[in-house]
C-alpha cells in the first residue's frame, strides 16, 4: 500500500472517530526514523503502540525488527484487520494498551520474552493521567530492565504528566524534533530509574 493510501485510510478511520484516532495523518517517514532511532542498540522485540496504517510498522521492520518479533497493539477494530494483512507473521492484536500485559500474554509475545523497546504513537498527552498511568504500568511490566518506552508528541509538553513520571519513577529525555512531519512532532524516551 502506498503513502497516499495509507493517508486515504487513516484519514478515513479518523473521520469515523476522531477521539480514538489521536492524529490526522500517518506519522512520516522522518518521525518513524527519529522513533526507530532511539531503539536500544540490541533491540530484537519491540512492542508498537497504535499501529495505525502501519508506518512505524514498516520503519521497525526495515531497522531488522522480525515479524514474529514484533507485537503490534491497535485499539480501532478496522485498522488492526488492516496491519494484519498488511504484516503477515507480525503479533497483530486488537485492543487497549492499559491492557497491554494481559493482551501480549494472550497473543503468546510474551513467551518470547519481554520486549527491549516500545514505540508508541498514542495520543498520551490528551490522556487523563489516571488512564497514561496504566497504560504506563502495562507497557513496563512488558519491558525488560533497561528497556525503553519511545512516545511522541504534537504538543509543547511532554506526553507524560510530571505526576506520572514521579509515582512510576520514570526518567525522562527530550530527544528530538521532526519538523518534517505532518505536523511537527517531538520524540521522548522514558526509561526506569
Amino acid at each position: 500500500m502506498s503513502a497516499r493510501a495509507d493517508w486515504f485510510a487513516f484519514i478515513g478511520q479518523w473521520l469515523r472517530n476522531p477521539l480514538q484516532t489521536a492524529a490526522v495523518a500517518p506519522s512520516g517517514r522522518d518521525l518513524a526514523q527519529a522513533m526507530v532511532d532511539e531503539l536500544p542498540h540490541d533491540a530484537h522485540r519491540v512492542i508498537e503502540l497504535g499501529g495505525g496504517t502501519g508506518s512505524m510498522t514498516r520503519a521497525l521492520i526495515a531497522h531488522g525488527i522480525q515479524r514474529h518479533a514484533l507485537l503490534i497493539l491497535e485499539l480501532n477494530e478496522s485498522l488492526a484487520a488492516h496491519l494484519r494483512k498488511r504484516f503477515p507473521g507480525a503479533h497483530v492484536a486488537q485492543g487497549d494498551a492499559a491492557d497491554l500485559q494481559r493482551i501480549a500474554a494472550h497473543c503468546g509475545f510474551l513467551s518470547g520474552g519481554c520486549a527491549d523497546a516500545i514505540v508508541s504513537s498514542l495520543g498520551l498527552l490528551n490522556m487523563p493521567e489516571d488512564l497514561q498511568r496504566r497504560i504506563l504500568e502495562a507497557s513496563f511490566a512488558c519491558l525488560r530492565r533497561g528497556g525503553r518506552f519511545i512516545q511522541f508528541t504534537y504538543g509543547a509538553q511532554a506526553p507524560v504528566s510530571d505526576a506520572v513520571q514521579k509515582a512510576l519513577r520514570l526518567k525522562v529525555r527530550r530527544d528530538g524534533f521532526v519538523l518534517r512531519n505532518v505536523p511537527p512532532a517531538t520524540v521522548y524516551v522514558y526509561e526506569r530509574q
